[in-house]
């Protein structure tokens, strides 16, 4: 925090939009951590580092959460590290590119916990829905117009 360079925390064990982050980051020269619990192969820039945390249940969210301020962006389906991100300041995006927010947070955290109340007592079997070109498409969208948004107001 302090600084007026707008940097990208990704959280990267499975997903499926770090390609796209590179891409979007190297156009607008931006500064991008990958952190994984496991090695990660990372495009070799002087702008993209990769950050191994070890295996270990929120080592990545606590390391993300607790650099990332206003101004950053963070990526990542993890709705409760999004909260984290987003109560610091940053913005915070998901890999099918619906941003999280100030204002809906709360319903992303309390729909987050139905699903989770529900999958635990066996009334939802299975995974979610495919990841689709709609989703990347949708997410690339949602990224660059952060992007112009914090360099507009600064945050």
């Amino acid at each position: 925090m302090g600084r007026d360079v707008l940097e990208i925390y990704v959280d990267a064990d499975g997903c499926p939009v770090k390609e796209e982050v590179y891409r979007v980051a190297g156009r607008y020269g931006l500064k991008v951590w990958v952190v994984a619990n496991g090695w990660l192969r990372v495009p070799d820039d002087p702008l993209v580092t990769r950050v191994t945390v070890g295996e270990g249940l929120d080592h990545a969210d606590d390391w993300i959460a607790e650099r990332i301020g206003p101004g950053d962006v963070a990526i990542t389906a993890d709705v409760p590290l999004a909260d984290r991100c987003v109560k610091r300041g940053a913005r915070a995006i998901a890999p099918a590119g619906r941003p999280f927010t100030e204002a809906s947070i709360g319903a992303d955290l309390a729909s987050r916990n139905l699903m989770t109340a529900l999958r635990e007592a066996g009334e939802i079997r299975g995974g979610g829905r495919p990841f689709t070109k709609q989703d990347r498409s949708r997410f690339l969208g949602a990224l660059d117009a952060a992007i112009q948004g914090i360099r507009k107001t600064g945050r």
